[in-house]
């Protein structure tokens, strides 16, 4: 099949057959092309994900991160892809972190994980190889005018060749194609001496044995049931527990009496944000690497306890982290982590066959310099999620992921996939993704009424992508809420009168794309928003 004319791609969708929502058009036709051709939600997400590392440049990167949630129809299981660089391995880089800080410069790169992550995806769960997924992705590098573009081609090329001289199985001769890019292959390492002369060259830490220990692990998710949906989220490397947090604070309260988008409704799901991200600043951080308490910090007992400091009438403008340890609603002494949008693009894809895909690329590529080297692999600012506070539970150590922003989701009724939705937006996330759900389960609302509707969300919250070792200084805005401006008057009056310092937006509030699937039809309805330049396609009804 020909690839999709680009002109013919909007911002919604329905298809018994598959659809993709994304960010550019382009993106898009590279995802449903393979769809057409026979491959699965797996192929189409790679394919996808590596169009938008050239259309949506800036935003995300092939030296970037992609974390991926699937449901794969076969196990019937979700899993979790950390598709999330590290730090360096060096305690020598460390420590100088630690003296210096994160800067805003190379030194700031994880290891690239994008090239693994779409490895990985199509050895697991995938049907293709990397050749047959990757030309409208070279389409585009080659027709492109960027200085990178032609050395990333050559790269992709060299991993092509090396595909198709690796021997043995569909799923070897793709890892031979990993091994290539990371600096495994005995023969031939030069994409990865090419990047090590790049780090060095430019002033960072990465070497080749930071590429070469990297993988993408496979994780279970974190789960909670909400009035009858399984919300599933990746791990605490990302901020997504929070959203878990978020709907168990929210799930005793009638939302749908109240109204949607009215003062009362608006005030208690955002004051819900600020006590779950409270929580997410001061507890999150990578598993490996310390204890994050997410049993109590989902348990029923804290979450009740946690519900009671929700003032009706009143508007927080304290930071209140918990006590999940001793189940107290504040904590005693949180000391200094106690507090007086990024660049990130989006995917989300079903098939014919019942597979979901869910990821978030990004990078926040810095806009000097991008050439990316002889490699052409331009790199993400990811590192500066960590911080450098010594005992915080997100503090840079080696080989540790930084607390990302980066948050995909799925949820799943009978426990069959019925929702996926990715959100551009750096610590909006999350706030636009709980919007979304509560649109859908709450007030019925499909994807394309979903993400066009009213959103809301606040700064209440540190930066994370400020790794001040003083985190009472990334404190963003106490008490801030900013709302559509379609949203009526009167709900602002309110709002005001409740202590919210409120901010009407003329723009959108995060960037995001959403698909359902009908179980009862098979009908896939996706959508993006049209007003920040999402788009979204299906197959044809055949």
């Amino acid at each position: 099949m020909a690839t999709p004319d680009i002109q013919q791609i909007g911002w919604n969708a329905t298809s018994k057959e598959g659809v993709v929502a994304a960010g550019s058009a382009e993106a898009v036709a590279a995802g449903i092309t393979i769809l057409a051709e026979g491959g699965n939600a797996a192929d189409a997400a790679v394919s996808t994900i590596l169009a938008l590392t050239v259309t949506d440049h800036g935003a995300c990167s092939i030296g970037g991160e992609v974390p991926l949630l699937i449901y794969d129809a076969g196990s019937q299981t979700v899993k979790a892809l950390s598709g999330q660089g590290r730090a360096p391995l060096s305690q020598k880089a460390i420590d100088w972190y630690l003296e210096n800080g994160i800067p805003e410069d190379i030194k700031m790169a994880p290891v690239p994980s994008v090239v693994d992550l779409c490895i990985t995806t199509l050895q697991k769960y995938g049907t293709r190889s990397l050749e047959e997924v990757l030309p409208p992705t070279l389409a585009l590098l080659d027709t492109g005018t960027k200085p990178w573009h032609p050395k990333l081609a050559r790269t992709l090329r060299r991993m092509v060749q090396e595909e198709q001289i690796t021997s043995g199985s569909r799923e070897q001769k793709l890892q031979g194609a990993c091994d290539r890019f990371y600096g495994r292959n005995k023969d031939r390492n030069d994409i990865a001496e090419e990047l090590e002369e790049y780090y060095i060259q430019q002033g960072g830490f990465l070497r080749i044995s930071d590429l070469a220990a990297h993988t993408t692990t496979i994780e279970d998710p974190l789960t909670i049931t909400y009035k009858g949906y399984t919300i599933c989220k990746c791990g605490p490397w990302t901020q997504g527990p929070f959203l878990l947090q978020a709907l168990k604070l929210l799930e005793d309260f009638d939302l749908k009496g109240m109204k949607q988008y009215s003062a009362d409704y608006i005030h208690l799901v955002t004051e819900s944000i600020k006590l779950a991200m409270a929580d997410r600043d001061l507890y999150y951080g990578d598993p490996e690497f310390v204890d994050v308490p997410l049993p109590a910090l989902l348990s029923d007992t804290y979450t009740e306890i946690r519900r009671s400091l929700i003032d009706p009438g009143r508007g927080s403008q304290e930071a209140r982290p918990g006590d999940p340890h001793g189940m107290k609603p504040l904590l005693d002494h949180p000391g200094v982590f106690r507090p007086g949008p990024g660049g990130t693009t989006t995917c989300v894809v079903a098939d014919r066959w019942g597979n979901v895909v869910s990821a978030t690329p990004s990078a926040n590529v810095p806009k000097e310099p991008r050439d990316g080297g002889k490699a052409g692999v331009t790199y993400s600012n990811r590192l500066r999620s960590l911080n450098t506070t010594p005992g915080h539970p997100n503090c840079i150590q080696p080989g540790k992921r930084p607390r990302t922003t980066l948050t995909p989701t799925l949820v799943l009724k009978n426990g069959l996939p019925i929702l996926a939705i990715s959100v551009a937006g750096g610590d909006l996330q999350d706030q636009v993704t709980l919007n979304l759900l509560l649109d859908f389960i709450e007030f019925d609302l499909l994807p394309k009424n979903a993400v066009t509707a009213p959103r809301f969300a606040t700064a209440h919250h540190e930066d994370s992508f400020d790794p001040n070792p003083d985190r009472v200084k990334t404190f963003k805005e106490a008490g801030s809420l900013t709302i559509s401006e379609n949203t009526s008057k009167s709900t602002q009056k309110e709002l005001k009168q409740r202590g919210h310092k409120l901010t009407i937006a003329t723009s959108p509030i995060g960037a995001p794309v959403m698909l359902y699937i009908d179980q009862e039809t098979g009908d896939n309805y996706a959508a993006g928003d049209p007003e920040s330049h999402r788009h979204a396609a299906g197959l044809d009804n055949n």
